[in-house]
């Protein structure tokens, strides 16, 4: 691999590593920060449909739409986790729960483990993860609180929307460009049909827009992903782009000022460790 190969590769990891950091900075309702994130998702996809003019075909349009409804589901319970119970903890948990569950569907419902080598491999990095986990929810306190319980519960919804969001496209054959646009289109308005049950009157109100620069993050970890797979593969890019969680992570710590004991940042940092281990190990088994 090149520099220029290694850049591209970290690119994913950066902008979804930053968009946590940069709507939590922000600030907002979490209607205002995945709506700014939908309508810069849809600019983009608008832009991409011209430039690469794929086939609207029925498949595409049915396995893109189920694929944006699982993100609009996926991201709208993970940045209400934020504030449930920090950045630190959930982007662990949360990437932790994506890499198990997109490894099982793969192995399992697309047949990506075949050799003894590679289930060996995957179980391995499967555990880790799951240490990983327990290690970043891991609270000094023994009493766990409500929002503690409810932040794990929708993580644990979210995660499953965000598998549907990456399975969905293989499970239909569409490649990476193809799908943007018409996914962009399903990303809208299911996020604008999800957010409505909030009767929020602020949905398009100002921190919305300013919570263009979180799609703009987005935008470029998505295209980003796209680049990466062509150029370097996907077993490389996949792998990188799991560097996101260190980012989102320490960023909490250290950027958001999130409360934790001495003790607690031990463990999150350990537990952020095994899960981009875990990440890597699944990386080389594709």
């Amino acid at each position: 691999m090149s520099l220029i190969d290694i850049l591209i590769a970290l690119i994913p990891a950066f902008g979804l590593g930053f968009q946590v950091i940069c709507m939590q900075l922000i600030g907002g309702k979490y209607t205002n920060k995945v709506m700014g994130m939908a309508i810069v998702t849809l600019l983009v996809g608008i832009g991409v449909y011209f430039i690469k003019q794929p086939v609207l075909t029925p498949a595409l349009w049915l396995g893109a739409a189920l694929s944006g409804v699982g993100f609009c589901i996926g991201i709208i319970l993970q940045v209400k986790s934020f504030s449930l119970v920090g950045v630190s903890m959930t982007m662990p948990v949360s990437v932790g729960e994506q890499l198990v569950g997109t490894a099982l569907v793969g192995a399992i419902c697309f047949h990506e483990w075949t050799a003894a080598n590679q289930w060996l491999l995957g179980i391995g990095a499967l555990i880790l993860i799951v240490v990983g986990i327990a290690l970043t929810a891991y609270q000094e306190e023994s009493d766990k609180g409500s929002d503690f319980k409810k932040g794990m519960l929708y993580l644990l919804i979210s995660s499953i929307g965000f598998v549907a969001y990456a399975s969905f496209p293989t499970a239909f054959h569409l490649s990476g460009w193809d799908v943007v646009f018409p996914q962009a289109i399903a990303i809208f308005i299911a996020m604008i049909v999800l957010c409505s049950f909030e009767h929020d009157s602020q949905l398009f109100a100002k921190k919305t827009w300013q919570n263009l620069a979180t799609g703009v993050c987005f935008a470029i970890a998505n295209l980003g992903i796209i680049f990466s797979n062509e150029i370097n593969g996907v077993a490389v890019g996949y792998t990188i782009s799991q560097l996101n969680v260190v980012i989102s992570t320490l960023g909490g710590l250290w950027i958001l000022h999130e409360a934790k004991t001495p003790k607690e940042v031990r463990f999150i940092i350990a537990g952020v460790i095994l899960v981009v281990a875990g990440g890597v190990m699944i990386g080389i088994t594709k």
